[in-house]
């Protein structure tokens, strides 16, 4: 009973097939729609394969997109109306030292470079999840070049907190009609 079933739109990054693969599967009773496969070889091309299908798809119901996880991305397809999304972008980035931190150059930060050594502040100083917390830049950079196992772990808590506070913003942001704004506070600071 808890279970659903998703249509998902494939047609690569040709308008012809993307449309004609969302209209029929907008004509199914699905819990929810995706979208899928390959969405082309650029940002652009991207957005429009999510404009081009987007439309067709019932708008009360929710839209997934399958393998999205830069910040930049996320705006730019919530914009586009979609609902949900998932990427092994953040866990997968904090298997290497790379954690996400709103000030930062493309919201991110490399723990390991040896600028962190000594840095006594948490890795995001507006982020509340338990490694900030708790931790220090330059306890986590010693952790990672340590190779300790709990480095990884510790920033895979912070950047799945992170992704899931944006989206928290980004969700009352719509409902309070002021996405646009959050997203140029986020963007163009």
């Amino acid at each position: 009973e808890s279970q659903t079933l998703w249509g998902i739109v494939q047609g690569g990054a040709y308008r012809d097939l993307r449309q004609e693969n969302a209209t029929f599967i907008a004509d199914q009773s699905f819990d929810g729609y995706a979208v899928g496969g390959s969405l082309g070889k650029s940002k652009d091309e991207m957005h429009q394969v999510l404009e081009w299908t987007i439309p067709l798809l019932p708008q009360e119901k929710p839209r997934h997109l399958l393998g999205i996880g830069e910040i930049e991305d996320i705006f730019q397809v919530v914009k586009r109306g979609i609902d949900l999304f998932d990427c092994v972008a953040p866990t997968r980035m904090a298997r290497t030292g790379t954690m996400f931190v709103q000030e930062a150059e493309r919201f991110r930060i490399h723990i390991q470079n040896a600028r962190f050594k000594d840095d006594p502040r948490p890795i995001d100083e507006g982020c509340h999840c338990y490694t900030c917390c708790n931790y220090s830049r330059a306890y986590l950079r010693h952790l990672f070049v340590a190779k300790e196992l709990s480095a990884v772990r510790l920033a895979s808590i912070h950047n799945l907190h992170f992704i899931e506070s944006l989206m928290r913003n980004i969700r009352t942001a719509i409902r309070e009609g002021r996405l646009a704004a959050l997203s140029r506070e986020w963007l163009d600071p």
